[in-house]
């Protein structure tokens, strides 16, 4: 099923959205098929011993309609493929805001617990149809495992990105810790555990630190959002996981891992930055956010980064040096690094590489083109409750005098909108399950801090509202 959204218009050539095309295309105008396969570490994470696993999480479905942002990722000229069909006045929203949207393709059917990929796999004449799309366009996964390349060779697709073995190769917390060794950059102390030995050792070295009051963290190298990640303050706690993983070898006769334990480091600041590698080994820097995050959850990010000249220009040297061994190790396209300023201002600027499609990445877009020159802003998340599908007209009621609207000063602008409804599969009201969860994702714009975080109160606060008349039944 497919929808076609207004004509092509061609933008500006110094435009991100522009450079990163021609990265992956070779042209700045080339089509694409993007593809939203977010949470694509737990396809990377399969056969990679770590920690205890825990019950798949109820907030899957969120995740896997986080396929939404490629709307404002992509181009007039692209092909998104989605779970199911946006709502039309959601897409009215955007449009209204100047945002030209791409085609819309969607399978047959969708399960709320697989991933668009899946969903497309499953259906043949999706897959036909993409390979018969006009142009030959590439396809452009928020990362590439294995699943997507087979969906690009069932549909006759070049891959935009490299290969799954070297996406998934590059995205390693372990290849992290070892590329900031190799280039020197600063970094929690730490340990990079492949045997269950190399854990041994590590909560033997850890265990100085927490006996003296320090905390730890244990990290699966292909944990996402908050997932795969331990932070402990006792010896006791580290040995116990330890434990049950030299167990767990025992049963399996192999003691490999792939994990990482770090010292707990004081911070300031999160920040996620993001560069380009070119598939000549050509560098740019494209920008940096402030990442808000909660419990080791990302929440959000404000635009512009609070940095000063120095500590941007430090990031950007150790930009140019990761993007450089990148390439030696066969990577090209877009890159994420979360990094930390400490409480005096000095950076640690290679926490963690994403050598895929990162939240800001589908940011970027709306940031060329909504968010100009004095404006601040702030992409979050609002939760919700509630009894039925929320429809989007019913949200601009709600939400009345705070949406962003043509030629207003600030306000929201909502950068997707299925996984607010993402869950309603889950209303059985047979069985008592009268509510379920959703999450609203939006761009709040405004003129000052001051406005911004009134803005973002005032939003927050309707929505609880609403939420609480739910969960009560009114």
């Amino acid at each position: 099923m497919s929808s076609e959204r207004g004509p092509v218009r061609r933008t500006p050539p110094q435009l991100w959205s522009d450079r990163i095309r021609s990265v992956l295309t070779g042209a700045p105008d080339a089509p694409m098929v993007l593809l939203g396969n977010f949470e694509v570490e737990n396809q990377w994470a399969e056969d990679e011993p770590g920690l205890p696993r825990v019950a798949a999480s109820a907030t899957r479905e969120m995740a896997n309609r986080m396929d939404e942002f490629c709307l404002l990722l992509a181009g007039p000229q692209d092909h998104v493929v989605l779970k199911s069909a946006p709502d039309p006045d959601h897409l009215a929203h955007l449009e209204a805001l100047g945002l030209e949207l791409p085609r819309i393709l969607t399978p047959a059917a969708q399960d709320p617990q697989l991933t668009v990929t899946e969903d497309v796999l499953a259906d043949p004449a999706l897959c036909k149809e993409l390979g018969a799309l006009t142009g030959h366009p590439a396809l452009w996964p928020h990362g590439v495992s294995v699943r997507e390349e087979k969906l690009a060779e069932l549909a006759g697709l070049r891959l935009a990105l490299p290969s799954a073995h070297i996406c998934k190769a590059v995205n390693g917390k372990t290849y992290s810790r070892e590329v900031a060794t190799a280039l020197g950059l600063r970094q929690p102390h730490g340990w990079v555990c492949r045997t269950v030995g190399d854990l041994a050792h590590a909560v033997e070295e850890a265990g100085a630190l927490l006996d003296g009051g320090g905390r730890a963290v244990a990290k699966d190298s292909y944990g996402v959002s908050g997932k795969g990640l331990l932070v402990v303050s006792e010896r006791a706690s580290l040995e116990r996981i330890a434990r049950k993983i030299a167990r767990r070898a025992e049963r399996t006769g192999d003691d490999g891992l792939s994990m990482v334990v770090e010292t707990w480091v004081a911070k300031q600041t999160d920040l996620n930055y993001q560069f380009t590698v070119g598939r000549d080994g050509s560098f740019t820097f494209d920008f940096v956010r402030e990442a808000v995050t909660e419990s080791g959850v990302h929440k959000g990010h404000r635009i512009p980064a609070r940095l000063d000249g120095a500590q941007h220009a430090e990031l950007e040297a150790a930009a140019r040096l990761i993007g450089e061994r990148l390439y030696v190790d066969g990577y090209f396209g877009p890159v994420g690094v979360d990094a930390m300023v400490d409480p005096e201002g000095g950076l640690y600027p290679l926490v963690e590489i994403n050598a895929r499609n990162n939240m800001s990445t589908y940011q970027e877009r709306v940031r060329d083109r909504c968010i100009p020159e004095g404006k601040v802003a702030f992409a979050t998340q609002y939760p919700v409750t509630l009894r039925g599908p929320l429809p989007f007209a019913r949200l601009s009621d709600l939400l009345e005098g705070l949406l962003l609207s043509p030629g207003a000063p600030e306000g929201l602008l909502v950068n997707n909108y299925a996984t607010v409804n993402a869950a309603a599969h889950r209303l059985r009201p047979d069985e008592g399950r009268h509510t379920f969860d959703g999450r609203l994702y939006g761009i709040a714009v405004a003129g000052s801090d001051d406005r911004l975080a009134a803005l973002d109160q005032q939003i927050a606060a309707r929505l609880a509202a609403f939420t609480e008349e739910n969960r009560h039944g009114r």
